[in-house]
């Protein structure tokens, strides 16, 4: 691979990267009074989280049938507790002994 490509594709990276974080601050400079657009921007960190840790939950162990107990207790101890500390302790914890009696 040339150096050439690599600074090229570094520099469209960067370019990339901060057109994202730039253009909401450019675009939205007043307050969104839109009811709909602010309830699905206040729910859009609890959905990244879920999608990214749903998959880690599942696949954890080899057993897959260890990964669905511990995303059940996951969400037991979530609606629970509501408590994220709390929901992954518990999906460690179910995990860990789902696999010692499974």
């Amino acid at each position: 691979m040339k150096s050439s490509n690599i600074w090229f594709s570094l520099i469209l990276m960067i370019a990339v990267i901060y057109s994202v974080r730039l253009l909401p601050m450019l675009l939205l400079r007043r307050n969104i009074t839109n009811r709909f657009v602010r309830s699905f921007l206040f729910y859009v960190p609890y959905v990244t989280l879920a999608v990214m840790t749903f998959p880690a939950i599942v696949t954890a162990t080899e057993d897959l049938r260890c990964g669905i107990a511990a995303f059940a207790a996951g969400l037991i101890a979530s609606y629970i507790s509501g408590d994220l500390f709390v929901t992954a302790v518990t999906c460690c914890l179910a995990a860990f002994l789902s696999g010692i009696f499974l």
